[in-house]
């Protein structure tokens, strides 16, 4: 059988490839993509992390794929209809980081409330007035959850730790956790207009793409913040602009971006735009948040502990270790 991992780090692949001895393996530390692809079209399983390409193209392009590894919760970079079709099976890394990027949406959230960022700037060149760098407490401050699987409740335990009130927000609710960590769940309307900070904690699919666009940000606080750590299609760019620059969204702290592969590969912006067909007008207001001040971004990061990475490694070898076996565990549907 041929393994091939793609995005990898060197020190990775000592944790995935002792585990599979006896297999034919490849290591790549670029993303899958229609190019990447060729090299390995003989491929039996695959495993990738967000950045790579999973498109209908990019998946027909191998000719005996029968299992997909993604390092990650989140499918939404997986053509799953199409792997349904063909047959192959997608496995994910369900739970590995429900503290972890719930304590990363704080982090984010702190550097806001206490103007960490630009206090830290001017510090490093020798200033040390306090003139425009004042905050605010998150004590007694109400916070808006959205999504309340994992992670939310996680970040619903650490809102409490600070002494904030929670409001969740959730087509499936999780009542003996709401009552044991002390939130109320409230209808997404509610919880818009009542919250401080709204921090967001849903996949990326199709029922939650621009979940957060120009009519909820109406119906926000005026002054309020947000916070994702989820996916960057659940926002609406262009709306997050509007809404900043009215000061009806004081601030937000985003670990994700729509374009987020694009922009980080700025230099072949334009290649990429047309050959992949880009939305041009996302890239363009993705940075411009980049260089907003009251804007904190960070390299969809929020994942990347030591014992996060950890837990996904040794997830996504048992789920191809249990692929190999005929009982690949952590399976994902369409």
């Amino acid at each position: 059988m041929k393994i091939v991992f793609y995005e990898m780090e060197p020190w990775e692949r000592d944790v995935l490839g002792s585990a599979m001895e006896g297999h034919e393996m490849a290591f790549e530390d670029v993303a899958l993509d229609p190019d990447t692809a060729e090299q390995h079209k003989d491929a039996d399983a695959i495993s990738v992390f967000i950045y790579s390409d999973l498109s209908r193209e990019v998946l027909e392009t191998f000719d005996n794929l029968r299992f997909i590894a993604t390092r990650s919760t989140g499918v939404d970079h997986i053509d799953l209809e199409c792997c349904e079709e063909n047959g192959i099976a997608v496995s994910n890394v369900p739970s590995y980081g429900k503290n972890t990027v719930a304590e990363h949406a704080f982090a984010l959230l702190l550097a806001i409330s206490h103007r960490l960022v630009e206090a830290v700037d001017r510090t490093r060149r020798g200033d040390f007035t306090q003139s425009g760098l004042a905050g605010f407490d998150l004590q007694g401050k109400t916070m808006g959850i959205v999504g309340t699987g994992d992670i939310g409740l996680h970040a619903a335990r650490i809102a409490r730790g600070f002494g904030m009130d929670v409001l969740g927000f959730d087509i499936e609710t999780r009542e003996e956790a709401a009552r044991e960590i002390g939130f109320d769940y409230v209808k997404m309307d509610d919880l818009l207009s009542r919250s401080d900070i709204v921090s967001l904690h849903v996949p990326g699919n199709d029922k939650t793409r621009h979940m957060i666009s120009t009519e909820e940000f109406a119906k926000m606080k005026h002054g309020a913040i947000l916070i994702n750590t989820a996916r960057g299609t659940v926002v609406d760019t262009d709306a997050l602009l509007e809404a900043l620059a009215s000061g009806k969204v004081a601030a937000a702290g985003l670990d994700v971006l729509p374009e987020e592969p694009v922009v980080r590969e700025e230099a072949e912006l334009l290649r990429t735009y047309i050959e992949r067909d880009r939305a041009l007008d996302t890239l363009l207001a993705d940075h411009i948040l980049l260089r907003m001040r009251n804007v904190v971004i960070t390299p969809h990061s929020a994942f990347n502990t030591r014992e996060a990475v950890r837990r996904i490694l040794d997830t996504t070898r048992e789920n191809m270790e249990g692929f190999i076996e005929g009982d690949a565990p952590n399976l994902v549907s369409s």
